[in-house]
């Protein structure tokens, strides 16, 4: 499994007329350069932009009130990473990392051989709590998102709490975690910053900025509108931030924009996110380029379903694949109120 997928184009949208008429509101640039398929009526085939797989939904992996730990009836915020041959006896070949969001939250862990399912919970949930004294005592911890270092060989888990702080754990079995450091604050964004939280960590090079990793992350202010912030770091711990957002929320014309991750393909590079339910609920994609100078906004990547378990809304992307097969794992359903689910290109 990787971080950056690069996985042939497989079949058609599941909802093709509707994500035809999302992308012609939202991604005018995509339409301008050819990027979407035409033909609205039913059944008609439709490209992803960017030459991405088309995902349909498969199943919920995760339901909440299926789980032993389960303090507010809700989860969040999917990881998946392929730990069999990362690893020297994993639990299962991939690691599913998710957690509650409200009070007390905490990091947890489940484990399976497929990105199909079935995962087990693993019993001794959470991983993280919301009081690891003498580092931190807060409300919650919660977005985990964990990357593979392969300089030290070790999983390092991302995750927020409070909402405008993310913190950094290292972990030699991806199950024991030891304490680093803060990593980012809202007093490292301009004056006004409310939220920095749903970081994602991931393996880029930025040559000119002399850098190694980037950091993708939800940012919020005083206009109470969510975009997509950055920053840059030569080694995963100590960061340099974007004092302006990299997605706009009126960039795609939308309220709110989080959850995202990013992939590369051909040879460029891009950040899939989310937008709330009442702008669609939808899966957007935009392409930054591999120095993070682009900004085509190219519209819906996965077009959620009003049935459930999406009930209108996919969120928190994390993308992998499975002895070849692409895999969108997702958050499905309302906010605080939905599962797990997998998507399978």
């Amino acid at each position: 499994m990787t971080q950056h997928e690069d996985t042939p184009v497989a079949a058609a949208a599941t909802h093709p007329g509707r994500r035809i008429f999302l992308r012609g509101a939202i991604a005018g640039t995509a339409a301008a350069a050819g990027l979407i398929a035409t033909g609205a009526g039913a059944g008609s085939a439709v490209a992803a932009p960017g030459g991405f797989p088309d995902y349909r939904h498969l199943k919920p992996l995760l339901t909440p009130s299926r789980l032993k730990y389960n303090p507010t009836g809700e989860i969040i915020f999917p990881c998946i990473r392929g730990v069999y041959d990362k690893l020297a006896n994993p639990l299962g070949r991939y690691y599913l990392y998710y957690a509650p969001h409200d009070a007390p939250g905490g990091i947890c862990l489940a484990y399976g051989d497929s990105l199909e399912g079935p995962f087990t919970e693993y019993p001794a949930n959470p991983l993280v709590s919301n009081d690891w004294r003498p580092h931190y005592k807060v409300s919650h911890v919660s977005s985990p998102h964990v990357l593979w270092n392969e300089d030290v060989k070790e999983l390092w888990l991302y995750f927020h709490g409070e909402n405008h702080t993310t913190r950094l754990a290292r972990s030699k079995d991806g199950i024991t975690f030891t304490y680093d450091r803060t990593v980012l604050t809202k007093d490292m964004l301009p004056a006004g910053t409310s939220e920095t939280s749903y970081a994602r960590v991931f393996r880029h090079d930025l040559p000119a900025r002399g850098a190694r990793y980037v950091m993708l992350f939800m940012i919020n202010n005083q206009s109470d509108h969510r975009d997509i912030a950055w920053g840059w770091s030569k080694d995963g711990r100590d960061w340099t931030f974007a004092q302006q957002p990299l997605i706009r929320h009126s960039d795609v014309g939308v309220n709110n924009l989080s959850g995202p991750h990013l992939l590369t393909r051909g040879g460029s590079t891009f950040v899939a996110y989310h937008t709330g339910k009442e702008n669609g609920g939808n899966i957007l994609i935009s392409e930054v380029g591999n120095d993070f100078s682009r900004r085509d906004h190219l519209g819906v990547l996965y077009d959620s379903g009003s049935a459930a378990p999406e009930n209108g809304r996919a969120a928190s992307p994390s993308f992998g694949t499975d002895r070849g097969v692409p895999y969108l794992v997702y958050e499905a359903g309302d906010r605080l109120g939905g599962s797990i689910a997998v998507a399978r290109g």
